[in-house]
């Protein structure tokens, strides 16, 4: 498409001579704003990847990717052992765990928190990973029993708990006297401290043996859910119908996270959309300033134009030859600015913590962002998009000032040149 002589001229006008420096350093720009333009979008999409990853990943795995409720009036599922029993046979399904959830206060000392008890069975909690495979201090060995308790790392830190001492949990459901309500309070021992991974969960979930927990609660034989992993949690809606369709049970309500949680990641998906389009700006932009910097070429090399059509040169030529300068900044500026995400994303921790140290100030605080590390997810796709993109409103915005110089008159310009 490009001939020698075309790429030799293309490849002269973009070396500026002396005096021809201002168009030369517009184009300069130009190539840095497609740059940064770029590497801007790679990353803000790979951390808002890795931050809808992460997030779903630790939600999902400390959650469940559905759950059974009990849609009578108690809120309780008695034969919960022969309901997870037929879930468990139900293709795509990992684990089904019996699970008693209930509100209480947490105090130690002068300490006093809300938090939310999860009681289930010690295999039940192994085959919960996100916290099984991160005990930071105990083990999981001694969850069992009727005093023992598991707690996050963040409780742990704010109350100054450890392994061996003692938790109070209240809860305001108690017993019924002639005095009024009396809230229930016992003690627990800690036998293990997790680090889920995320800040919340570390800081207000405990866990306690089911027994333990149904005795606590006052539900004996009886659990308020079914927490239930799959093996795609992207696809679960499949799932969940197969695990109605089997149950056939109208007192049993199946409910997956795809409802449970779908306000909160869908805003996380329109936000990620978002930056998308308003990134695309700042290419936007630097496709300007490639259009502006070709119409100043254009408008210097006038008198060239002249000769070079007087010579010979075709109208097809020297539009190529225009189009061959714009588009090797835009190429060019493209290539820089993936390079330059690509390898942002993959040193982003390290970054990060450098510049916390340079500048002495938290950049990811985790109470704030769920997380407690910054994620990024390259998806190649996204930065085949990306690059597309870019390639596309370059070479667009070199067609006008392209044409321009093609329909330059050879008589006019040598007249007035």
């Amino acid at each position: 498409m490009f001939g020698s002589f075309e790429r030799a001229v293309a490849g002269r006008y973009l070396r500026a001579r002396k005096g021809e420096r201002f168009v030369s350093v517009i184009a300069i720009f130009s190539l840095v704003g497609i740059s940064l333009g770029v590497a801007t979008l790679i990353i803000v999409m790979a951390v808002m990847n890795g931050f809808r990853s992460d997030l779903m990943g630790r939600i999902l795995g400390l959650n469940g990717d559905l759950s059974l409720y009990s849609a009578s009036v108690t809120r309780s599922i008695t034969d919960y052992d022969s309901i997870a029993g037929e879930v468990r046979k139900v293709p795509g399904v990992v684990s089904a765990t019996p699970l008693l959830e209930g509100q209480v206060l947490l105090s130690v000392g002068n300490y006093s928190s809300g938090g939310v008890v999860h009681g289930m069975t010690k295999q039940g909690l192994m085959d919960l990973k996100e916290v099984s495979s991160s005990i930071i201090a105990g083990s999981l060995d001694n969850f069992q029993g009727d005093d023992a308790i598991a707690v996050g790392v963040t409780l742990a830190d704010r109350a100054g708990l450890m392994i061996g001492s003692k938790i109070t949990l209240v809860s305001p459901n108690g017993a019924a006297t002639a005095f009024g309500t009396v809230p229930r309070v016992r003690a627990y021992k800690v036998v293990a401290i997790f680090d889920a991974g995320v800040n919340d969960y570390n800081a207000g979930y405990v866990f306690l043996p089911l027994k333990a927990a149904q005795v606590y609660f006052q539900q004996p034989h009886a659990v308020t859910q079914i927490q239930v992993m799959t093996t795609d949690a992207e696809n679960v809606q499949p799932i969940t119908r197969a695990i109605t369709q089997t149950l056939d049970d109208p007192r049993i309500r199946v409910l997956d996270w795809t409802k449970s949680n779908n306000a909160f990641f869908g805003a996380v998906q329109v936000e990620q959309n978002v930056m998308f389009l308003i990134l695309t700006l700042i290419i936007l932009v630097a496709a300007f300033n490639v259009i502006s910097s070709l119409i100043m070429m254009v408008k210097d090399k006038t008198a060239d134009i002249a000769v070079l059509r007087t010579l010979g040169a075709t109208r097809g030529a020297i539009m190529r030859i225009f189009l061959m300068c714009g588009a090797s900044v835009g190429v060019t500026g493209t290539v820089l600015g993936t390079v330059l995400g690509v390898v942002f994303c993959e040193n982003i921790e390290r970054i990060r913590q450098l510049l916390q140290k340079i500048t002495g100030t938290n950049l990811f605080n985790p109470e704030v962002y769920y997380l407690e590390h910054l994620p990024a997810k390259l998806v190649w796709g996204q930065v085949i998009e990306i690059i597309v993109m870019a390639l596309g409103l370059s070479l667009l915005a070199t067609l006008y000032p392209s044409w321009r110089a093609a329909k330059t008159d050879p008589v006019e310009a040598l007249r007035h040149g």
